[in-house]
């Protein structure tokens, strides 16, 4: 699977663990950075990585920076991104099931390497059930074109 990757300075070595992590497990990693623990805006990597799943040149995508707030909000400003801001597996698996989601953000402050390695874990494991859920994924897609 190829999946893009963005942090701001608070995500930075959590990204490069998972980073690691994801191509030891045989996936594809596009890096967005941020590229070190520089203070930066993280609006300026999570909208680019956002933008490579929206635009299908990724499969999913995962964003980190401290609290995973500030990279979710960003992420779904993307049209066509559902970005879901997970802090265990049980939530991940949840959200790839009923949302469809194509995003995850992590927060580097709230979730340490082992758990993230979990939730990431449940997030590309787990397909999409379809159905009544399809349903209510149109109807939430559907504001994008108010």
């Amino acid at each position: 699977m190829k999946i893009s990757m963005a942090c701001d300075h608070g995500g930075f070595d959590l990204k490069e663990d998972l980073k690691r992590w994801l191509t030891e497990q045989g996936h594809q990693v596009e890096d967005f950075g941020c590229p070190g623990h520089d203070s930066c805006d993280y609006a300026d990597f999570a909208g680019p990585a956002a933008q490579a799943v929206a635009e299908g040149r990724c499969d999913r995508g995962i964003v980190i920076c401290t609290t995973g707030i500030g990279v979710s909000i960003t992420a779904n400003k993307v049209r066509g991104i559902r970005c879901a801001l997970c802090s265990e597996p049980w939530s991940a698996e949840m959200t790839r099931r009923h949302n469809d989601a194509n995003m995850l953000a992590l927060g580097a402050g709230i979730t340490g390497p082992l758990m993230a390695r979990q939730i990431v874990t449940a997030f590309l494991t787990h397909e999409f059930e379809g159905g009544r859920h399809q349903r209510r994924i149109d109807k939430m897609m559907s504001a994008e074109n108010r």
